[in-house]
């Protein structure tokens, strides 16, 4: 019987389109169910997005859309980059499912039923970016001290201008009082240490897994399951006044997905659960960690085999986050490098351990030492030498010589020891110890120099040839799970054919360096990126470059200045702005232009931007092109943008100006 293998990532909120960060968790996630396809498991990966909650309502709201309707045009973006990065997810779940809606409610049911659920009220603050309640110790905390100059309280919560900012976000609170069903979460404080005290590699890194050991000693409080002036969720069930809060909706996906409280998926929830591994990023551990063994442990259900919390990528050392215009757009980097090309980056660059700082020179650094020069361009030398001297039909010797046994040797131990790093959940060690290889092939190769030894000895030159294409083939598999496109390439091209529904891993031991195969010449597998040079910044000269090329272009095309005099570009200020209909590029904009008065305009920005993001800011527009029809919906003018690392951003002035003067 195959083993089973679950992975999850977690579920994205949406209000924004996804960026590097969310593509990380979920890349890290496809990676690890890869590698169990590897090794025969049966692979079951979730991912999906999360829906519901005070936050969502509010950003639709202001846009004057309907929640759903709001969080409808989001899921074509998500899709797409999962799509586009190869990221082979078995379901997608969204929190508005009908079948999630129905196995929460049953779930808070049993809860109801056992005891574990009370009616009370609640009096705090309350973080809506983070859709979270601050402790009562924390907020406590942070009061007492705010005359200090030293304000940190409990679990870093502190007051700024008078207000209580949340320790997650960083972001002011606001203060709730309502009444609200409260899970008995104290009640399992004890029984979660027990839990970490007899599970201690529940969480990777054990860093994280200190922390909330610390935070449970440190008192837990009874979690509110239900909000009253929240409408935009699922109906608590037997009350129709309250909506369940966002955070117990969201984690019962992992368990909704494959079937739980549904009679007619029994079998299958009983086949998956519990997940062997979830991946989530440390900004939400205590929910994972704490809250969700809290509730599985009430549902007499199995906790989860392991949590794997990663770092943030940092940009100049800050959390990336679309608020600071620091997120970096995934489809960019895709299109400029190559899509397992910034795989291999993000997994190999960015440590679990600990935060991780993004940077393309670093992107360009990898793809031409590591990609193009160590594995490229071995595989370029030895399968040209094949070639060339007919020696496309690899045979393995009789007996190896006490060099190549050594490689040998070295080859299955990376196939094993990495093997054993990806079980532990360290993807980028896994891949360093697979990089150790490859510089030792490299070393193997360059010492017995194939090209002379073709001249004096044959069969050495065979040897030496045939050990290196076993190595690479070794190499392809292992890192197949990461670059998977460039991988299928790579051994096809040294002939190892993939034997579909087995334990490749098991296969590829037993017949160690020992089937025969053919070579045939490929395209170079990676090109090389020109190093960008550095301002002192730090700051990429590719838009400078750009810059060149349009001048060039403007210089070929004999554009004279009174023909650009023609082109009318004025500021307005977007007074509305909402989703067009049936597009998943389309915003359809009232754009104030003064004197020029209102004009109606359609931009395709609605990956890079929300409606809310553009509300009441300005931007520069051509007001005097002639009005043009899309989806049916006239447009009156043309926002201008640029593009950049961070994909489509605005050209508008840095302070506010007075709507309808003209670009001079």
């Amino acid at each position: 019987m195959k083993q089973k293998f679950y992975v999850t990532t977690p579920i994205y909120y949406v209000t924004a389109a996804p960026h590097l960060g969310s593509l990380y968790s979920t890349l890290l996630a496809d990676v690890f169910a890869r590698y169990h396809i590897l090794a025969g498991s049966d692979v079951f990966f979730l991912t999906g997005t999360d829906e519901h909650g005070q936050k969502v309502a509010q950003a639709a709201q202001k846009i004057n859309a309907k929640p759903k309707e709001f969080v409808d045009s989001f899921i074509n973006s998500y899709k797409n980059i999962w799509k586009l990065y190869n990221l082979d997810y078995t379901k997608f779940i969204r929190t508005t499912d009908t079948y999630h809606v129905k196995g929460v409610q049953l779930w808070l049911q049993r809860l109801i039923d056992k005891g574990d659920v009370y009616k009370d009220f609640y009096k705090g603050f309350y973080c809506t970016p983070c859709e979270t309640f601050v402790t009562e110790k924390a907020s406590s905390s942070a009061k007492s001290v705010m005359q200090n100059s030293n304000n940190d309280g409990d679990d870093a919560c502190r007051i700024v201008n008078d207000e209580i900012i949340c320790p997650s976000c960083q972001r002011a609170t606001v203060e709730v009082a309502e009444e609200c069903y409260f899970f008995r979460l104290s009640a399992y404080a004890d029984k979660l240490l027990e839990f970490y005290e007899q599970h201690p590699d529940f969480i990777t890194p054990k860093e994280r897994a200190q922390e909330v050991i610390s935070f449970i000693k440190s008192g837990l409080q009874d979690l509110s399951l239900s909000r009253k002036t929240v409408t935009w969720g699922i109906p608590f069930p037997g009350d129709e006044h309250h909506v369940t809060y966002v955070w117990a909706d969201a984690l019962n996906n992992y368990i909704t997905a494959i079937g739980y409280g549904d009679l007619s998926r029994v079998s299958e929830f009983e086949k998956w659960w519990p997940a062997d591994l979830q991946i989530l990023g440390k900004d939400i551990v205590r929910f994972h960690a704490i809250y969700w063994p809290a509730f599985l442990m009430a549902s007499k259900l199995a906790l989860p085999k392991k949590l794997l919390v990663h770092g943030w990528i940092k940009v100049n050392n800050q959390k990336m986050s679309k608020s600071l215009g620091n997120a970096v757009n995934p489809e960019y980097l895709a299109k400029t490098y190559g899509v397992d090309q910034i795989r291999y980056y993000l997994v190999r660059k960015m440590a679990i351990t600990q935060d991780s700082e993004f940077r393309i020179e670093d992107i360009e650094q990898s793809i031409n030492s590591e990609l193009a020069n160590d594995l490229g361009n071995l595989l370029n030398r030895c399968s040209t030498l094949a070639i060339k001297y007919s020696f496309t039909t690899i045979e393995a010797p009789q007996s190896w010589s006490p060099k190549s046994g050594v490689l040998q040797g070295d080859c299955l131990s990376m196939i094993q020891e990495s093997w054993s790093l990806v079980e532990s959940g360290y993807l980028y060690r896994a891949v360093n110890r697979i990089w150790e290889f490859i510089n030792k092939t490299n070393a193997y190769f360059h010492e017995h120099e194939p090209w002379v030894q073709v001249r004096k000895d044959k069969k050495s030159f065979e040897e030496t040839i045939a050990a290196t294409i076993y190595s690479l083939q070794a190499i392809g598999v292992m890192l197949w799970p990461i670059m998977p496109e460039k991988m299928n390439i790579m051994l096809e091209s040294i002939g190892f054919e993939w034997e579909k529904d087995q334990n490749i891993l098991k296969l590829l031991q037993e017949n160690f360096w020992k089937k025969s195969c053919s070579i045939q010449k490929i395209d170079t597998l990676f090109t090389k990126h020109e190093l960008t040079a550095e301002d002192s910044k730090g700051k990429s000269m590719e838009n400078a470059a750009k810059q060149l090329d349009e001048k060039a272009l403007m210089a070929d095309s004999g554009l004279n200045f009174e023909e650009f005099l023609k082109v009318d570009m004025r500021i307005g200020t977007i007074k509305e702005c909402e989703l067009v209909a049936g597009s998943d590029k389309l915003l359809k904009m009232q754009v104030d232009f003064g004197s020029l008065g209102m004009r109606q305009i359609l931009s395709g920005i609605q990956q890079s931007y929300t409606p809310l993001e553009l509300i009441g800011t300005q931007g520069i527009f051509v007001v005097n092109l002639k009005p043009r029809k899309m989806m049916g919906i006239e447009s009156q003018g043309m926002m201008l943008m640029t593009s950049d690392l961070n994909g489509l951003q605005r050209l508008m002035p840095s302070k506010g100006v007075v709507p309808g003067s003209r670009i001079s």
